[in-house]
């Protein structure tokens, strides 16, 4: 059954014409977007729903009514890393530049979720590589980890993949990223720490070696 979508996304159920808001209540997988807002999975809304049934909760409840349909549009934004083309991300800005000293952006907030549990993970990445010949637009660093972050992840698996895109796309003289982040998984549930923070670190090429690698550390605060 398809309800017709509704005219804003802030309408009040007492607003709608009783047929369409009994239908809405009763089927909550259905009720899709707003007029200004792109549709949702429906297979993603039932997932959603039959997972409310699971936990004990009712999905026609009011409180509940299109949160499906919220569900799915935020899981398509944070599992988007999937389906976005690094090449277009880059979009050319590559460019020659006889520049040999090192290039570093650190603090780039990430967001990502955990693959064994679904809960979120955030914090820090710190990103550095020396030329061969060939630098990258300084915002595209930022934006090749979201691409990574926005899959299901481990943390030490996203740094190392950061570390050899740029690796293989620049061919530098070496590479280092480090991420530093909370996990809920271990905040929420397990042993409930609420305070320890998981570093992790990929090092290529000559930032293997103590002068470059103690360099980089000492930039980031880690040394």
């Amino acid at each position: 059954m398809t309800i017709k979508p509704l005219p804003n996304r802030t309408q009040d159920l007492e607003e709608l014409d009783e047929r369409v808001r009994k239908e809405a209540l009763a089927n909550p997988c259905a009720v899709g977007p707003a007029e200004d807002e792109v549709d949702s999975s429906p297979e993603r809304r039932a997932t959603v729903c039959d997972l409310f049934t699971q936990v004990g909760e009712d999905p026609t409840r009011v409180g509940l009514w299109r949160t499906p349909h919220r569900v799915a549009k935020a899981w398509e934004y944070l599992t988007s890393g999937y389906s976005t083309d690094i090449e277009k991300v880059l979009n050319g800005a590559i460019f020659e530049e006889k520049y040999d000293e090192m290039v570093l952006v650190k603090d780039i907030d990430f967001y990502s979720m955990c693959e064994h549990h679904l809960l979120p993970f955030f914090g820090k990445c710190h990103v550095a590589y020396i030329p061969n010949g060939k630098i990258v637009g300084l915002s595209k660093l930022p934006r090749i980890v979201d691409v990574f972050a926005r899959r299901l992840q481990v943390q030490e698996r996203l740094t190392r993949q950061v570390a050899d895109c740029l690796t293989e796309e620049l061919d530098p003289l070496g590479v280092a990223v480090v991420t530093e982040a909370q996990h809920l998984c271990m905040m929420m549930r397990g042993v409930e720490t609420q305070n320890s923070i998981t570093i992790s670190s990929a090092m290529t090429g000559v930032f293997k070696q103590s002068p470059t690698r103690g360099e980089f550390l000492t930039l980031i605060g880690r040394a």
